[in-house]
């Protein structure tokens, strides 16, 4: 299965995959690019240069014309986890994941920019817990161009918490990946019959290069 295959028309036919198109101001979400993600050799890492690679034509296209840009990580400050709850229970690689290792860290080579902001999150979705959704509302965010990883967890949990959250969510197919190929094509597909509009990368760049954000 491919997640960006076309839909079989049974499926069309009943209203799923529509297009929500991108709003007025968009802002870019970088999910969970950091070291404990992006290092093959750690416990919940995996090979990412590729998706680093996108994420940074995004990243040029948005501080080009003011785009707010959001990066998160993933950090716990609890010497037992108590802050991660039953995930580290259920995924045990998240005790890697500790407040002022270099796991946490975002991967250095992400071309961030000084004004960019950093959200700590300790779930999947960049929204549970986060004061994400007060920072889009203040930047009078209405559409989020996504990238990151991972497809079948945090990406798609931010996703889905964007849509429900009045958001439009625009995953970039070649800036989001996952350790896991299967996972990752079964939730792009479930992203894009559902939830969330998915794009390639050039016609997302292009989007946000052709965005306008009035300075406040």
């Amino acid at each position: 299965m491919s997640g960006s295959g076309a839909l079989p028309t049974r499926l069309q036919e009943r209203g799923f995959g529509l297009t929500l198109g991108f709003g007025q101001r968009p802002g870019l979400l970088v999910i969970d690019l950091i070291n404990g993600f992006t290092d093959p050799s750690q416990p919940l890492g995996a090979e990412l240069g590729p998706q680093i690679a996108a994420t940074n034509e995004l990243l040029a296209a948005a501080h080009g014309v003011g785009v707010p840009v959001f990066f998160t990580t993933v950090a716990y400050d609890a010497a037992d986890l108590a802050d991660a709850g039953l995930w580290r229970i259920k995924a045990g690689g998240a005790t890697t994941l500790r407040s002022g290792t270099p796991a946490v860290e975002l991967d250095a080579r992400l071309d961030r920019a000084p004004n960019d902001h950093l959200v700590v999150k300790k779930y999947a979705s960049a929204f549970f817990g986060t004061d994400l959704l007060s920072r889009l509302v203040f930047a009078r965010v209405d559409t989020l161009v996504i990238a990151g990883c991972t497809t079948s967890g945090c990406v798609r949990a931010s996703a889905v918490d964007a849509l429900q959250n009045g958001i439009r969510p625009i995953v970039v197919e070649e800036a989001i990946g996952d350790r896991d190929r299967a996972a990752h094509e079964q939730s792009i597909w479930d992203m894009r019959l559902k939830y969330a509009d998915v794009v390639g990368l050039s016609e997302a760049a292009a989007s946000l290069r052709a965005a306008s954000i009035e300075t406040e």
